[in-house]
């Protein structure tokens, strides 16, 4: 175990030591608060702490109970001594070391001490860039039935927009639970250099291929027979039997297009499983489904057996039922895996129809015009044309990603409404701040190499009491300290959550938090000249500020590298 040195500083480590500090009542007052106050103690507040993230706020503390809360703890909102100096000395594993606590006109505030904080943070700042919760162990499958055919290969241009978001969510579902650990496969595999896999690659997914003449016919007939065998499946054709014998013999001939029906309500009924559409009923199975449950046959089958398998369907609401069919269907041929659907919204264009392939050759057209009117002859060759391509990946998976998945996005793809260069516009945006970053950081090795610079030194060597500036704690408080726990949520959502078919992901978080991160970043870095005159007596800050932007830039490469967006150098 971590001892408290060792252990990097966590938000929800610390509003547990100042739960608990708060909770402790005088020893001489305990039992007759309990008798004479029950009620209180029965009805005290769930959520003893609140953690500051405003600007305004944050000038003056860090964390705040407000009188509500202590009104219910105490007789009168009144905090006794000994507890005040309990909050006051908070500590333990993870926790931030206090500079002191306060009873104010709002409550009881606490501030952290901010020079402590910076130096044990950017002294580890890779510490901060990883899932802080232990490693799991299992397989996660996740599945995208938008990508499911077995007659016609599906292309960019039948790909819908709604599906195209399904496929971005389980790419970026991916990276977030290997990061935890788990091994991940995804199905279905589809047919190398094809159009979708070429579309796919285009904007940064690296989905499974297998040789354009592949069959899985095989794997088809097993699952057929294995379904025909199933103890779930219907018994309609008794009269059937009574039918001539050359009228048999005949079936016999075309036993593959024999109709198939399982009760699929009898499956969820016998396996106890919960949140499954009540109308689920008799289906009859068709071919598309015996090809759509050979291929999770075939990729399941590729899973290590000693662990743990949980699949993942994700699926936009429209093929919700769908879906649901065919994961009982895989049930009743002998599945035992558990199956659990990400349900997504639809994806809205108002005004205009467009394939997954013209909103993306719209998104790139605009991008290209957007450059092209900031920096006019530069854009040109193949540098640009990768920005450009990248930027536009980014523009569509932040426009795909950047709503909670069961909500509807809607999309303005009209040219008045396309995208920008500059402005908080989602992914255009975000990139652009992190290029301010790696130009930046060109500067100042470039001013070493000059020698007008002297090389950052160890960070035991600085004083961090000279980042002052209110956007350098908000950026270390906000951004750096709790970026680990954002990651956290993925992997311990999918364990703790209910027996229900859903799974809510928070899919959506870690574009929203790079976007708030840039607003702030920008609005930092706009105010502060970061790279000071060449004089000894302002190098401290300098190096100080340096550390601080370092590990933000390595932030924003890890909270990228999860929607497989590369960060680029210039933009």
């Amino acid at each position: 175990m971590e001892n408290e040195e060792e252990s990097p500083f966590r938000i929800i480590s610390t509003v547990r030591a100042l739960n608990s500090a708060l909770r402790v009542k005088l020893r001489d007052e305990t039992e007759t608060t309990r008798s004479c106050g029950g009620d209180r103690v029965l009805n005290e507040p769930e959520k003893l702490w609140f953690k500051e993230s405003s600007a305004k706020n944050l000038r003056n503390r860090d964390f705040l109970s407000p009188n509500t809360v202590l009104t219910a703890m105490y007789e009168g909102g009144q905090v006794p001594p000994a507890v005040l100096n309990n909050v006051s000395s908070a500590h333990g594993s993870g926790v931030l070391p206090l500079s002191g606590a306060e009873v104010v006109a709002e409550g009881l505030r606490v501030c952290v001490d901010h020079p402590a904080a910076f130096r044990r943070v950017l002294s580890r700042a890779a510490e901060y860039l990883r899932p802080s919760a232990s490693q799991r162990e299992g397989c996660v499958l996740l599945n995208c039935p938008a990508l499911h055919t077995r007659d016609t290969h599906i292309t960019s241009q039948t790909l819908t927009l709604g599906q195209l978001r399904t496929v971005l969510i389980a790419d970026h579902l991916g990276v977030l639970l290997r990061r935890h650990g788990y091994s991940v496969l995804y199905c279905p595999a589809l047919p190398e250099d094809s159009d979708i896999i070429n579309f796919l690659n285009a904007l940064g997914v690296d989905w499974p291929t297998v040789p354009g003449s592949w069959s899985n016919e095989e794997r088809e007939q097993k699952v057929l027979e294995e379904l025909r065998s199933s103890p779930h499946r219907e018994k309609e054709c008794e009269k059937e039997k009574r039918r001539s014998r050359g009228e048999e013999m005949e079936r016999g001939k075309h036993r593959g297009e024999e109709e198939v029906k399982i009760n699929l309500k009898e499956v969820v009924q016998e396996q106890g499983l919960v949140g499954y559409d009540p109308s689920l009923g008799t289906c009859t199975v068709q071919r598309e489904a015996i090809a759509h449950l050979a291929q999770l046959d075939r990729v399941a089958a590729g899973a290590d057996g000693s662990v743990a398998m949980t699949v993942l369907h994700v699926t936009s609401c429209q093929d919700e039922f769908r879906q649901q069919q065919t994961a009982m269907l895989w049930r009743a041929s002998g599945a035992t895996a558990t199956q659990r659907l990400v349900v997504c919204g639809p994806v809205k264009t108002p005004g205009v129809q467009l394939s997954a392939a013209q909103y993306l050759q719209v998104r790139r057209s605009q991008m290209k015009e957007a450059s092209e009117m900031k920096y006019g002859d530069q854009v040109g060759g193949k540098t640009w044309d990768d920005i450009i391509r990248v930027m536009t990946s980014a523009t569509v998976r932040f426009e795909l990603l950047s709503t909670v998945h069961t909500s509807p996005v809607t999309l303005d793809v009209q040219r008045e409404g396309g995208v920008s260069t500059k402005g908080p516009r989602g992914g255009v945006f975000v990139m652009y701040n992190c290029a301010r970053l790696h130009t930046l950081f060109s500067s100042y090795e470039k001013g070493v190499q000059e020698g007008i610079y002297p090389e950052i030194p160890e960070s035991s060597e600085l004083d961090f009491s000279s980042l002052k500036e209110e956007g350098e704690w908000l950026l270390l408080f906000n951004y750096l300290i709790p970026y680990s726990e954002l990651l956290d949520q993925s992997g311990r959502t999918l364990e703790v959550e209910g027996g229900g078919v859903r799974v809510n992901l928070k899919t959506e978080q870690v574009c929203k938090f790079l976007v708030s991160l840039s607003k702030d970043f920008s609005s930092y870095y706009n105010r502060v000249h970061v790279l000071g005159e060449p004089l000894p007596h302002l190098f401290n800050q300098m190096f100080c500020r340096l550390l601080l932007l370092s590990a933000l830039r390595e932030l924003y490469h890890s909270a990228l590298d999860a929607l497989n967006l590369p960060p680029i150098p210039q933009l």
